[in-house]
């Protein structure tokens, strides 16, 4: 069970959430492979229990993957589905050697464990999901999507699948909530370390769903640091997944 959050939570923008990045790495040597296992460790936690009657077993998960950060938490979340015993398939928005190192490591290990690594004209996907789960973009987004991101956020918001969205629906601007042409439709979205500010804007509720926050292990040392100054109660205490709304 995921509880509500009982404290009030601060919001950040792209460019705080930058800064948190920022000093995992360097000033507490937390990185990004780390950040990023949490991340989708919680993100087939809300799957299973939100999405999956709480028995991934023999349902179908089609993860739509991005070369960066978010596209990572998604196959990690890939991966733990797909251990439980979801058939998932991987679609990816580019071509390999684009992606990110942290990233491609995260799609080499879903690869070898047997999961399907497609494009979005692969036939397979003509077969419907129990779920889809949306890694394609993060809080770094300029701009309206375009090519082959945003023929994959046309094809979700398309399917007829629930659509479950890691950090912000991709094509929502992180900081403002403008929803761009074209934006994912998530029936839920689980935000990470804090709700980005974009994510409680009036034009974002269409968009996001219910949302949930996820630990993925930042002390609240280094948001009190000089460059944030955000301090923060112990939002975590009960569950490492939270419901704010």
């Amino acid at each position: 069970m995921i509880p509500l959050a009982r404290t009030t939570i601060p919001a950040v923008t792209a460019a705080q959430m930058r800064e948190v990045d920022r000093l995992m790495i360097e000033a507490y040597h937390i990185d990004l492979i780390q950040m990023m296992e949490h991340a989708g460790r919680n993100l087939a936690r809300v799957a299973r229990e939100r999405f999956l009657s709480g028995n991934p077993l023999g349902k179908r998960v089609v993860v739509l993957v991005g070369k960066g950060g978010n596209g990572g938490g998604a196959l990690v979340a890939g991966r733990w589905l797909a251990n439980a015993g979801a058939d998932v398939v991987a679609v990816i928005a580019a071509d390999r050697d684009k992606f990110a190192p942290v990233p491609a490591h995260q799609l080499l290990i879903l690869e070898r464990i047997g999961v399907p690594i497609l494009t979005l004209d692969a036939p397979e996907l003509s077969v419907p999901a129990s779920l889809i789960v949306d890694g394609v973009l993060g809080y770094s987004l300029a701009g309206a999507p375009r090519g082959r991101a945003a023929d994959m956020i046309r094809w979700a918001n398309a399917a007829g699948s629930p659509i479950l969205a890691l950090d912000v629906p991709s094509g929502l601007d992180a900081t403002t909530g403008e929803v761009e042409d074209p934006t994912i439709h998530a029936n839920a979205t689980l935000t990470l370390a804090l709700p980005k500010s974009g994510l409680l804007a009036d034009s974002a509720r269409s968009v996001v769903g219910t949302l949930y926050v996820a630990n993925i292990s930042v002390p609240p040392a280094l948001y009190a640091e000089p460059s944030l100054g955000i301090h923060i109660g112990p939002v975590f205490a009960q569950s490492d997944v939270v419901q704010l709304w």
